[in-house]
């Protein structure tokens, strides 16, 4: 099991869950997502550009760290682990 953490604006598209466990018990992040897609039409739609990368203005957290500074997408999950989805925070 996979538990994904949303953000507000993602949680209208989980019927109203900021935390969504899903039946994926290792692989990559990608293949979670996928997983959690399937279940959450339009959020991986959000999170991945259409060329399937993330999106510049959004983090996926496996834990404490970044998957940007891990192996990406191809990062390794495997049951009980968080994935926190963060959306960037600019301003000035």
């Amino acid at each position: 099991m996979i538990t994904f953490v949303l953000p507000n604006a993602l949680t209208p598209l989980a019927r109203g869950l900021g935390t969504v466990r899903v039946e994926h018990a290792r692989g990559t992040v990608r293949e979670a997502l996928a997983t959690l897609g399937e279940r959450n039409p339009g959020i991986v739609d959000r999170v991945l550009t259409e060329q399937g990368d993330v999106r510049e203005h959004v983090n996926l957290f496996l834990g404490e760290e970044n998957i940007r500074f891990l192996d990406g997408l191809a990062t390794p999950v495997n049951d009980g682990d968080t994935i926190v989805v963060v959306p960037s925070v600019s301003g000035g």
